[in-house]
């Protein structure tokens, strides 16, 4: 093939896959997996596609006729994917939430690599194992459902969730079997706590927040963030401040990609192209 810019141009033969939200042109998931196809020399071509509330069924049945090959889902179509698929994986039967669709034989199935996705970079970035481990979530949303699932896959031997509404932490919590509800009160008792917040994000709510408060922060714990815009928030600043171990939202973002790519195509996904991907989508860490 011929190479336009970085990448190879399409041919006839050239499969597709792409990510489906309202809105998702901002996305970063062109960049992170087209660097990862030119890498891998794989003829993959990965596009954005605007697809309205409401639609989210016809662009499965779309994904079946113009023989689409991966799907990414984002906001708001993750739970109109999940039943829209023809099988669903464990983890979108528990949470009733898919963010990748990918091919086994003529069946289209539905996933969820979130949760993974947060394990696997947690564990690559800290070297703290899941597994065994007593960790916190903080909110009880899509992001913080998936890694209270995920956690518990992994074995850990604790998940507290701590959320300002009782039901929704209460539906988070037994997404695990040793899930439970909790305060800031249980957070010195813990070795792990995960922002699964907005709070903290650049454009979002509470940009200069902080989760409850950065008192509770121990050198005994490791502090995580799934934000990743600003690189380092000021929950992962105060943590640092208070001497614990950090991790931030970037990996989450190319882990969780990173396993869709590999349900895709079958490959090892390129972590460190898709994570350099990212970093120059992102700009400077300070952004």
């Amino acid at each position: 093939m011929t190479s336009l810019g970085s990448f190879p141009a399409p041919t006839g033969a050239t499969r597709l896959a792409a990510v489906i939200g309202d809105p998702v042109r901002h996305s970063m998931s062109p960049t992170i997996h087209n660097a990862s196809f030119a890498a891998l020399g794989l003829d993959w071509v990965y596009v954005a596609l605007p697809v309205p509330a409401g639609a989210a069924g016809a662009a499965v049945e779309a994904m079946r006729v113009l023989g689409i090959d991966g799907l990414s889902v984002t906001m708001p179509h993750k739970d109109d994917v999940a039943a829209a698929v023809d099988r669903r994986t464990d983890a979108v039967e528990r949470l009733g939430a898919c963010n990748c669709v990918f091919r086994d034989g003529d069946e289209l199935v539905g996933d969820n690599t979130d949760g993974d996705g947060w394990v696997r970079a947690f564990q690559a970035d800290t070297g703290v194992a899941v597994a065994g481990s007593r960790l916190a979530v903080l909110g009880a949303g899509g992001a913080a459902r998936a890694i209270v699932e995920a956690a518990g896959r992994a074995g850990a031997e604790d998940i507290v969730v701590v959320n300002r509404s009782a039901a929704p932490a209460e539906h988070a919590a037994s997404l695990a079997t040793v899930g439970r509800v909790g305060t800031v009160d249980d957070l010195g008792d813990l070795e792990i706590v995960v922002n699964a917040t907005s709070v903290g994000m650049a454009g979002g709510p509470d940009p200069s927040g902080i989760p409850l408060s950065g008192t509770w922060i121990e050198q005994h714990h490791t502090v995580a963030d799934i934000v990743y815009q600003p690189r380092s928030t000021p929950l992962l600043d105060e943590a640092r401040r208070r001497g614990a171990r950090t991790s931030g939202g970037l990996g989450m973002l190319v882990h969780q990609a990173a396993t869709a790519f590999e349900r895709w195509t079958g490959s090892t996904a390129p972590i460190d192209v898709m994570t350099d991907a990212v970093v120059d989508g992102l700009g400077s860490p300070a952004t």
